[in-house]
């Protein structure tokens, strides 16, 4: 394990004692979490049509591109 990690979920507000929480981390969970969301758009990905781990990463990064052209064109 590369280090010690904690959960960084944004607290209730009405909670008494609110546990500390970093908003530099929340928004990079955020972004990665709806890149996965917008990764799993992709029908060929996520019913895995490629037998090969070769192929299937190659797929991934293709519509890591497309996801990364399509944040940029805006």
């Amino acid at each position: 394990m590369l280090g010690a990690a904690w959960a960084n979920v944004r607290p209730m507000p009405n909670r008494k004692n609110v546990p500390a929480c970093s908003r530099f981390l929340y928004r990079y969970r955020n972004l990665v979490e709806r890149f996965f969301s917008k990764l799993k758009l992709f029908r060929a990905i996520v019913t895995r049509y490629e037998n090969h781990a070769e192929y299937d990463l190659a797929l991934i990064k293709l519509a890591s591109a497309k996801i990364w052209m399509r944040f940029m064109s805006r």
